[in-house]
């Protein structure tokens, strides 16, 4: 933590009424959180979402004009006119849809609302991937190639990745969690692959903007996890190993990240904190990177905006990094927030389950029948759906986060093996099996880990993946 500024000042009062504009185990969880400090709470949803068990529960809930995610969750005219209806003092915007817009924080505050997020100006600087890239590098962060935003142009887009070289990732240059990533191994494959991360990122961020980087192979996924105040002062959480991915989307995550020697971890955590400090950074945000033993970390991008991982580390630290984001947002110090500089203890997993085909992880959509996940010691639930709710094609498929939390790495994964045995879930297909494979994987329980863990995963008999439960 820094003490850059420390202004004598009295407290900044928390929001009155707070609009919580997302879906799902987003908006449950941030509902839970500003209920608990007294603010009321405002929820939009789409028709299809007005069954969600926590939309019963908020103070006032209003629906938005449709179920495409332009037509609701993107939609911000309609969220500023229900945000001026009900009289609400500030919006959180969850993780995806607009918590990354910087045109969407801007009229939030030009309306004289609270945007429970980083400034306008860093959501412009760094909610743009290559802007962030740009920005890091010449804060002296390491990073592979990468181009520009590239226009719709086969020429240009081929120029640019001979330029880089194959292997190469297409990626959106807004929005996050791994959605419309598409690796590309080879020139002939270029064009397709392009067509649908475009569609993927319009539909998705309401922008098909795309870039290229070059694909490293085998690295791990190691994010850092950020709170900062108004006045230049930026505590580092630590750190979360995020390698284990299916479509470049994060399925398993823990808290710290297992095999790598903590010297490194909290040199790189400082290196990265005193970037943010003496840029001036606010309230939150994680810095993704790609480590390999050989070359170290390589940065990779800036999500600013809470992470859906974001669990785990409340877990080791027993910080509520929800409710330290909102207090941040309305001006307090981090010295309020965050007294004293937490210690990690113990390890965390999450497990995030989807409904979708364990093996090809494409959506299924449906209506729960049964949706059953044991409450047993050591684990907590994040979840928007109960039994009876629809899970819709328009959405990511979510369903909940499961986390689970032991005193070493050998007990969080016993328990979170455990709870996805007893969890049984009717109406829709999930990935529960997969991530149970995962679990038992021989790479998995040593702590072997990289962005490439669940190809090998599958490609394994399924009764050597699974030779027996994990050891409690």
């Amino acid at each position: 933590m820094t003490s850059a500024h420390n202004p004598e000042r009295a407290s900044h009062p928390l929001p009155r009424r707070l609009l919580i504009a997302n879906r799902g185990a987003i908006a449950a969880r941030v509902m839970r959180c500003a209920q608990s400090l007294g603010i009321e709470v405002v929820v939009v949803h789409s028709p299809v979402d007005a069954t969600l068990p926590y939309v019963d529960i908020a103070d006032q809930a209003f629906e938005l004009p449709g179920n495409m995610p332009a037509d609701s969750y993107l939609n911000q005219d309609a969220i500023l006119e229900i945000a001026k209806r009900a009289d609400v003092d500030a919006i959180h915007p969850g993780y995806g849809f607009l918590s990354e817009s910087a045109q969407f924080a801007q009229r939030v505050r030009d309306a004289g609302m609270c945007f429970v997020g980083p400034s306008p100006i860093w959501l412009e600087r760094l909610g743009e991937k290559t802007g962030a890239r740009r920005f890091m590098l010449a804060q002296g962060m390491p990073q592979t190639p990468s181009s520009e935003i590239l226009p719709d142009d086969a020429e240009t887009v081929c120029r640019a990745a001979d330029g880089i070289g194959f292997p190469v990732l297409i990626k959106p240059a807004l929005g996050g969690g791994g959605i419309g990533m598409v690796p590309v191994h080879k020139a002939e494959d270029l064009a397709t692959a392009w067509a649908s991360a475009q569609a993927v990122a319009q539909r998705s961020f309401g922008r098909a903007s795309l870039y290229l980087e070059k694909l490293v192979q085998r690295p791990r996924h190691i994010e850092f996890q950020f709170l900062a105040d108004r006045y230049g002062n930026v505590a580092a959480l630590y750190e979360r190993d995020c390698s284990v991915q299916r479509r470049n989307q994060k399925v398993l995550e823990e808290a710290r990240a297992p095999g790598i020697p903590k010297d490194l971890l909290d040199e790189m955590a400082e290196r990265l904190r005193d970037i943010l400090s003496r840029t001036g950074y606010d309230v939150i945000g994680t810095v993704e990177t790609l480590y390999t033993p050989e070359d170290g970390f390589c940065f990779l991008e800036v999500n600013t905006r809470l992470q859906v991982e974001h669990a785990v580390t409340e877990q080791v630290t027993g910080v509520d990094i929800v409710e330290a984001q909102i207090r941040l947002a309305a001006g307090q110090t981090l010295r309020e927030v965050l007294p004293d500089m937490p210690q990690a203890t113990g390890h965390a997993i999450q497990a995030r389950i989807y409904a979708e085909d364990p093996r090809r992880f494409l959506p299924s959509p449906g209506t729960l029948s049964r949706f059953d996940i044991p409450l047993l010691e050591g684990i907590r639930v994040e979840t928007g759906y109960a039994a009876g709710c629809e899970v819709p094609r328009y959405y990511d498929p979510m369903l909940a986060k499961v986390i689970a939390t032991g005193k070493d790495r050998a007990e969080a994964m016993a328990r979170l093996h455990t709870v996805l045995s007893g969890t049984i879930i009717e109406g829709v297909r999930t990935n529960v099996p997969f991530l149970l494979r995962a679990l038992s994987d021989p790479d998995y329980r040593n702590g072997e880990l990289d962005i490439e863990i669940v190809g090998r995963v599958l490609a394994r008999p399924e009764e050597i993946s699974q030779p027996a439960q994990i050891p409690a």
